[in-house]
């Protein structure tokens, strides 16, 4: 009896080291590798599973859901509502139901890309990233295939609630991802289709918040369209607006352009970056994307507050009609006219910061936008840094991923540029809970 016991003890730690079987009767032997302490840069498509979770054995509810927020990578969904807001902002308008709808629209089709992005790389993460939910099992490859679609569906939906012009913008939006996804991406293309699809995501905020604010005007005219009542305080017009109706969507694409383009540029560097972060060994990448960082942020501090008086803090907003000298930031002016630009912000939006009646608002904008700008840099450029100087994997994966969390004050940095520091606070707002989320799960 003796010399069993014994030998059942010596046994034990051999049986203690095979305890902790992975999905599909796995192993997961020895240690698990340690996770980087950036909770938002994530670990990158290389670590094994268990770095920041074991996983679970069994096949229960919460290992699907477990599952599915892995695939849609829930904790990178904060740096998307920052993209409408920008783009109100950018056309002098204040979140509305068209920038509601926009944000809607922009999550399910950032989540269609997704599942549809790891759904195309199922082979190669079989090999390089067998932890993934499409390989591991725990997902199957037309489940994942279903929800792209479902959720390309869906967010084209929610874009065409927001008007016509929206949905041509997110159609294009949508045809991006899944170019991307099913073939651009793994060619020198890449990085400008992801840059392009971050722009036009804004740009889907600045049109959806644009035609709805036109919308209130629709019908208020003389005719069999005048069914819709108008808001109160709006001044209705007096004669024939097909026209401006017509071009306030073009005239907003324009006023977004320049805060679409900053947009696109940093998705640009972080794409260029995330091509590295599985072998590393690129130093002159991260320097050049630094030094792009560093422009992106001087050209967000300098086009501040450069319009003369009494024209609007975004370019591109007409401040008056032909042959008159209204102001928008004088509604009693004498010289008035009866029929309001589509371009200029309706009754009830936010003013410019230099409306003589917010006294607080020159004081405060600038500050914010110095305090925002301050984190981007921040956010983004050590981990830059840090990776040319030691080009490894891990450096680099926390490069992108200090490139992912650093859209969000960037978005916050725009919107303040365009006069909505209360949009920034909001976006920024977002911040505490990317961080929280991401140490659960990766957002790369």
């Amino acid at each position: 009896m003796r010399r069993l016991l014994l030998s059942a003890l010596g046994a034990l730690p051999a049986g203690l080291r095979a305890a902790p079987a992975g999905l599909n009767g796995r192993v997961w032997g020895g240690r698990p590798a340690a996770a980087p302490d950036d909770g938002l840069s994530g670990t990158g498509g290389t670590a094994p599973a268990p770095d920041r979770h074991r996983p679970s054995p069994g096949r229960g509810r919460g290992d699907t859901v477990r599952a599915w927020t892995e695939l849609f990578r829930v904790s990178a969904l904060f740096s998307v509502p920052g993209d409408a807001l920008a783009g109100a902002a950018a056309v002098g308008r204040s979140p509305g139901r068209g920038t509601a709808l926009a944000i809607g629209a922009s999550l399910c089709l950032y989540e269609a890309g997704m599942a549809l992005n790891d759904w195309a790389d199922r082979e190669e993460d079989a090999v390089d990233r067998p932890h993934r939910p499409i390989p591991s099992g725990r997902i199957s490859p037309s489940a994942a295939l279903g929800a792209a679609g479902a959720l390309t569906a869906a967010g084209l939906a929610l874009a065409a609630r927001a008007g016509r012009p929206a949905l041509a913008v997110a159609t294009g939006l949508a045809a991006t991802v899944w170019a991307y996804d099913l073939h651009l991406k793994h060619t020198k293309a890449g990085p400008a289709a992801m840059a392009t699809a971050r722009s036009l995501d804004l740009l889907l905020g600045a049109t959806a918040t644009a035609t709805a604010t036109a919308t209130a005007y629709a019908g208020t005219g003389p005719g069999p369209r005048a069914t819709r009542p108008m808001r109160l305080g709006a001044v209705p017009p007096t004669g024939p607006d097909n026209v401006a109706r017509a071009a306030g969507p073009a005239r907003s694409l324009l006023a977004a352009l320049p805060a679409a383009l900053v947009l696109g540029a940093h998705t640009y560097g972080v794409t260029a970056v995330s091509r590295h972060e599985a072998q590393g060994g690129s130093t002159a990448v991260p320097l050049a994307v630094l030094a792009t960082t560093t422009a992106l942020a001087a050209a967000v501090l300098a086009t501040h507050q450069r319009q003369r008086p009494g024209e609007p803090a975004t370019p591109g907003i007409a401040a008056t009609a032909p042959g008159s000298s209204y102001r928008p930031d004088h509604p009693h002016h004498p010289a008035a006219p009866a029929m309001p630009d589509l371009g200029a912000p309706p009754p009830g939006t936010y003013r410019p910061s230099h409306h003589p009646h917010r006294p607080t608002a020159p004081a405060l904008t600038p500050l914010l936008l110095t305090a925002f700008t301050g984190a981007y840099l921040r956010t983004a450029g050590p981990p830059l840094l840090h990776a040319a100087l030691n080009p490894s994997p891990p450096l680099t994966q926390r490069a992108v991923g200090g490139g992912i969390r650093a859209m969000i004050p960037l978005q916050a940095a725009l919107a303040a540029r365009a006069g909505a520091p209360g949009s920034g606070l909001a976006v920024m707002a977002l911040v505490p809970l990317a961080r929280s989320l991401a140490r659960k799960v990766s957002p790369t």
